[in-house]
């Protein structure tokens, strides 16, 4: 196992430099302290022949303690990998659906994650509903008499678009707001699109909380999301904006509520939202796991536990597979 495939989002292939709020750079970052050889590539330069899929990959190494891409492309085999992490972020278009096909003709003797078929099927706001009794109510409309039904009922909600991310176009909405039929159809493109719209929580005041799921384990390392600029959610990653927390009781149930669905999903690496013990997000396309926040936090190098656990759990996943052999 010392071959890794990593796919990024754009603007971190462009601006290629180990920003410690990064998450992906981090993975880099240590996989290649560990010798690994860890080629970049990006969900436009997926492609096939046939049956078999190819990328256009750049490796990386480091210098001066600073992680660098090669100049050089090249045609690399994706069944030539062991692991391949899939991390662009949404918007979950039908350019990453159409990436998402690619790396299902992947062999199945290389590691992909989080498995393609999850990450099209198992929407990040939809997937909630997998687990009831844990999550705020919501309903998922384009239609405007649904939606005002479910704002007056609750009086205060958030509505979010099903495809996004970093709280892009999600609105706090109360039903005494003058501007509630001009909020649904911007957010509903003129009621065309589905939204989810979610209960309000008021404990969104205090902030939300990240929880980090790595391969069948809910962490204990957290941190806590707070709002900045006048903002009911949080919408700028800083040292102010990120606090130290600790996982509830509550917070530690999710993991045997989660870990068995996860499992059979294919999902490996996920981020969960929670206020008050809920789940209002299930993060699997890119999830931030705010390693340069939790590592000042709590004093560890979280990059070198979460690595720990991907490749222990890799060589168990591997050592079964040529156990049935």
């Amino acid at each position: 196992m010392k071959n890794i495939l990593i796919v990024i989002d754009d603007i971190e292939f462009r601006y290629f430099e180990f920003n410690k709020l990064v998450t992906n750079f981090w993975f880099i970052f240590e996989f290649l302290n560990r010798d690994y050889n860890v080629s970049i590539t990006l969900k436009s330069r997926l492609f096939q022949k046939n049956a078999t899929p190819f990328a256009l990959c750049n490796k990386t190494y480091i210098k001066n303690n600073d992680i660098k891409k090669e100049d050089e492309t090249k045609t690399v085999c994706l069944n030539d990998f062991d692991i391949i992490f899939f991390r662009p972020d949404p918007p979950v278009d039908i350019d990453y659906i159409n990436a998402t096909y690619i790396l299902s003709y992947v062999d199945k003797s290389v590691f992909v994650i989080n498995d393609p078929k999850a990450l099209r099927e198992k929407n990040e706001k939809l997937y909630i509903n997998e687990f009831q009794g844990y999550i705020p109510e919501n309903t998922v409309s384009a239609n405007e008499k649904i939606i005002k039904e479910f704002l007056f009922r609750h009086k205060e909600i958030i509505i979010k678009p099903l495809n996004r991310c970093f709280g892009s176009g999600v609105f706090y909405l109360n039903d005494k707001d003058k501007n509630i039929n001009a909020i649904l159809q911007n957010a509903t493109n003129n009621f065309k699109t589905q939204v989810m719209v979610q209960e309000y929580l008021p404990s969104i005041e205090k902030g939300d909380k990240r929880l980090i799921y790595i391969c069948g384990k809910l962490y204990d390392y957290c941190v806590r999301k707070i709002a900045t600029n006048n903002d009911f959610k949080f919408n700028e990653h800083n040292k102010d904006t990120l606090k130290f927390a600790q996982l509830s009781k509550e917070d530690k149930e999710l993991e045997n509520v989660i870990k068995d669905k996860f499992e059979h999903d294919g999902i490996y690496l996920a981020g969960l939202d929670v206020i008050d013990g809920k789940m209002i997000e299930i993060n699997i396309t890119s999830p931030c796991f705010f390693i340069n926040e939790i590592n000042e936090i709590f004093n560890i190098n979280f990059e070198k536990i979460i690595t720990d656990r991907i490749e222990n759990y890799v060589k168990s996943i591997k050592k079964e597979d040529l156990m049935l052999i």
